[in-house]
């Protein structure tokens, strides 16, 4: 059986043809969707790995005890509608959410609204693009996305924001990239503080200052009218504020940019030589508290220039979760209602009050992300209900907002695990239908509407979101608003209920489908909104129309501000936070393959080697990272691809995986004022050595367990591995290891060290290895890969690395066809390649996602320079 669904992760939408057979499901990408045309990233390649059972919530939870399901949903209802009778509907509060169907979104979000009569409702999107949902705002009128995916390949320059595009949304890398294959005179420049994989795409990169993009692109307006570049006849029609926006970046500090001169004259000519220039950006600018103003520098230069609204221009904005989009039409944010309609209009209020027959609704916004949870550490919000997200590890401030949702009164967590850092504080956790269990829709980063579809029933007792929400609202009396009987009825409800924004000037119109049959909902194909009997698909703004009140979109007056903290003697190093290739978020469900684990298995503190040097850090030993929210203990990664003064360090890590590596317990929760978003990516920190007594790598077939100092966990494709240090040695290394590995009555082998804290041991039963523990004073040199691959066999292991006869593969570089950094250099040599292209011919690496493609070319250069030197 072949279902076709659309992918789990990031906002690309990319379309996925899951072969259903008896032996698992075979994942590839659907030829046929618009958003990938075939292509597929390593997670997305990966996801029919991720369906095991294991470990899943298969009934609800009510403190330590299984429950049905009427009685755990009854608790819920009864101490929501306690809250409220007692302390009002903002005593409430909801966190949902970019990874929920539409569906889901819209009930919730109805639920909170129109019934129970709060705006406190908020989602995880917050904090990857709520910045670009107030820039459009401004100067749109409405949260409207211009352009399209297509745009990236008729472009005749892409300048690159912010994004490292190529590990965040790799098959928008590769479709950027077979364009400029396809057409050598396309430029594409890449602005961020780090040289990251994005780069190897680039023919310029601006290593810009953290916070200096309005600086950046207030030079590039003054530039646009100096040079006598401005559509003065576009600008006549239909726009407003030009002459202000133009002031305020003429008295702009282009220095806070921290670029040469060289390099800002190479910029402005670049994207001053083609009218056809698109501007991508991402968290790099959303994620500052001035990131609405770096939206809004953007634009400004779209709009003084005209490019916008036509083919192969305009801002366009990449979002980080499946369905951010989604979420933002359904109203999910605490500021907005659904449709796009604003929440503190009372003609909109009133609108989608009659359209949902509510009793009530509120009068103002609600609870951004970190006030929400500032409102639970006071007490404001007595009872909480997260769905399908990790506050207790995602948010800024991380330790802080776990201790205050563990102090809330009552807190119902909706999730497929109860693992996660915030289901292990809940008083309720209800167990959740995931990906290939769900039926619903999701919008990408274009406005593209996709269907998900399930591949098989959920496990056990767990339900859709949209079901279990609906359950609650019954049981709150609001039955008769939420007797849906699946998701179509409720997409026909939200598709009606945007002809009635669409009435207001709102873009979000899909009320064409507002009649949808079952059927058709079934068998939808990808669509474009908006659907209406207006307009269908295409671009927004080609007409010169927008959505103020004049139809004139607004050029907004904006100035370079300082970042919220400054770096001190104290704390002199600034931290820069991110994703990495093979994971997302918090692993939930990339965490389940040892496929994904293999390029990165642990976290990191990615720092330069003069920095490195001075603090006495040594390549692979640890470091602590102190800043005043937290602490964490990284693997050191020595690396000039960050500059002096700065460090980057991924965010994935949960108490459940490494507890000293969970980052945004670092992260200051300082936000944009405008639009609630955090500064992600700019917190002052201090490093010094971790003094280790000794360093540690362990592989087991049964999940490990460790007490020490430092731990990172992670699957492999033959059991678990764990990376291990602490502060003393133990007194017995056998003793230590059978109690990680939790083994009884097995076959132990070990070679002493000569060194104190040193140590090889193995454990094997009826000849096959189950485990294995290898201990050094001095971080442990032995080949990861191979000794992971040992586990269930009886290749002799302790020696760490594979004989004569066994060629060691070394660590994946390719995780889609699982593809080692050895094996590359081996074929490099013994077959004469000299092309990436030709490396993919032999050994398939770098040809399906191509998020490899740099490290590969990496390895290409360095084998040609050492055979240059010889």
């Amino acid at each position: 059986m072949s279902v076709k669904t659309t992918c789990a992760y990031c906002g690309v939408g990319c379309g996925v043809l899951a072969d259903v057979g008896p032996n698992g499901v075979a994942i590839k990408g659907d030829p046929d969707h618009p958003a990938n045309f075939g292509r597929l990233c390593s997670k997305g390649s990966a996801l029919g790995e991720t369906l095991g059972t294991e470990g899943r919530l298969l009934a609800p939870q009510i403190g330590d005890r299984s429950a049905g399901w009427d009685e755990a949903l009854d608790l819920v209802a009864d101490k929501f509608s306690a809250a409220i009778a007692e302390h009002g509907p903002d005593s409430v509060a909801f966190y949902v959410s970019g990874q929920l169907l539409t569906e889901d979104y819209y009930v919730i979000n109805k639920l909170a609204k129109g019934f129970v009569g709060t705006a406190n409702i908020d989602t995880n999107s917050r904090l990857c693009m709520a910045s670009t949902v107030v820039g459009h705002k401004r100067a749109f009128g409405t949260d409207t996305v211009p352009g399209l995916y297509t745009d990236l390949e008729e472009a005749d320059t892409v300048v690159l924001v912010g994004s490292n595009l190529a590990w965040c949304h790799p098959v928008l890398y590769q479709r950027l990239a077979a364009a400029k294959a396809a057409r050598p005179e396309m430029r594409v420049i890449n602005v961020d503080p780090r040289r990251t994989a994005t780069c190897d795409l680039a023919d310029l990169h601006l290593r810009i200052a953290p916070g200096g993009d309005v600086a950046l692109f207030n030079h590039l307006l003054a530039e646009i009218s100096e040079r006598g570049l401005v559509d003065e006849a576009y600008l006549t029609e239909a726009v407003s504020g030009f002459e202000a926006a133009l002031d305020a970046a003429r008295a702009d500090d282009v220095s806070e940019t921290g670029l040469s001169d060289a390099d800002l004259a190479a910029f402005v000519d670049l994207w001053l030589a083609n009218e056809k220039t698109v501007t991508v950006f991402s968290q790099g600018v959303n994620q500052s508290t001035s990131g609405v103003d770096k939206v809004n520098s953007i634009i400004n230069c779209h709009l003084a220039t005209g490019r916008i609204g036509k083919a192969g221009m305009g801002p366009l904005s990449v979002t980080g979760q499946p369905n951010a989009m989604g979420g933002r039409e359904v109203g999910g944010l605490a500021n907005t209602l659904a449709c796009h309609l604003d929440i503190e209009n009372p003609d909109h209020s009133k609108a989608v009050q009659d359209f949902w027959n509510a009793p009530v609704m509120p009068a103002a916004q609600g609870l951004k992300a970190i006030d929400m949870f500032d409102a639970v550490e006071r007490g404001d919000i007595k009872a909480l209900w997260v769905i399908c997200t990790n506050p207790a590890q995602s948010l800024p401030d991380a330790d802080r907002v776990r201790a205050a949702i563990k102090g809330c009164d009552f807190v119902v967590v909706s999730d497929m695990y109860d693992t996660t850092d915030t289901a292990q504080v809940a008083d309720v956790v209800l167990p959740a239908s995931g990906w290939g269990e769900k039926f619903g829709t999701v919008t990408n980063s274009d406005r593209l509407i996709s269907r998900q579809r399930a591949l098989r029933a959920a496990p056990g007792k767990a339900r859709h979101d949209w079901e279990i929400i609906c359950g609650v609202a019954r049981r709150m009396g609001f039955g008769e608003a939420f007797n849906y009987h699946g998701p179509a009825e409720i997409f026909r409800e939200h598709a009606a209920l945007s002809g009635i924004a669409a009435a207001f000037n709102k873009d979000f119109d899909i009320s064409g489908l507002a009649e949808i049959s079952d059927d058709d909902y079934e068998t939808f194909e990808p669509q474009h909104w908006p659907v209406s009997a207006v307009k269908t698909g295409g671009r927004f703004f080609g007409d010169r129309k927008f959505f103020t009140e004049d139809g004139r979109a607004r050029m907004v007056a904006v100035s370079h501000r300082p970042l919220a903290q400054a770096t001190d003697e104290d704390r002199p190093y600034r931290l820069n936070t991110g994703r990495i290739r093979d994971q997302w978020h918090t692993m939930t469900r990339t965490g389940q393959t040892g496929r994904l684990t293999q390029h990165m298995g642990e976290p990191y503190l990615e720092i330069h080697p003069e920095d490195a040097l001075k603090l006495g850090l040594a390549a692979a030993t640890l470091a602590k990272v102190d800043s005043p929210h937290g602490s964490a203990i990284l693997r050191v990664m020595i690396s000039d691809r960050v500059t002096q003064g700065e460090v980057f360090a991924p965010l994935h890590w949960t108490e459940d995986t490494c507890p000293t590596g969970r980052v945004n317990a670092l992260v200051a929760p300082n936000v944009d004022k405008l639009s609630g978003q955090p500064e992600s990516k700019a917190t002052p920190v201090s490093i010094s050595p971790y003094k280790a007594a000794w360093y540690g790598f362990a592989v087991s077939a049964q999940k490990p367990q460790a007490k020490t100092d430092y731990w990172a966990r992670a699957r492999t494709n033959a059991g678990w591995q764990v990376e291990l240090s602490h502060h003393e040695v133990p007194e017995d290394w056998q003793s230590f290891a059978l109690e990680v590995f939790g083994l009884r009555d097995v076959d132990i082998m070990s070679v002493s060290g000569a060194k104190p804290g040193s140590a090889r041991i193995a454990f094997q039963k009826d000849g096959q290895v189950l485990a294995a523990l290898f201990a050094a004073p001095t971080p442990v040199e032995v080949s990861r890969q191979f000794v992971s691959s040992a586990i269930g066999s009886d290749i002799p292991i302790l020696a760490g690395r594979p004989g004569a006869d066994q060629p060691d593969p070394g660590p994946t570089l390719c995780a889609c066809f699982n593809v080692g950094a050895n094996t590359i250099l081996r074929a490099i040599e013994t077959q004469n390649l000299a092309t990436v292209e030709e490396i993919g011919s032999a050994l398939e690496a770098g040809t399906n996602c191509g998020s490899c493609r740099p490290e590969i070319s990496a390895i290409l250069a360095g084998a040609h320079l050492k055979t240059a030197a010889e």
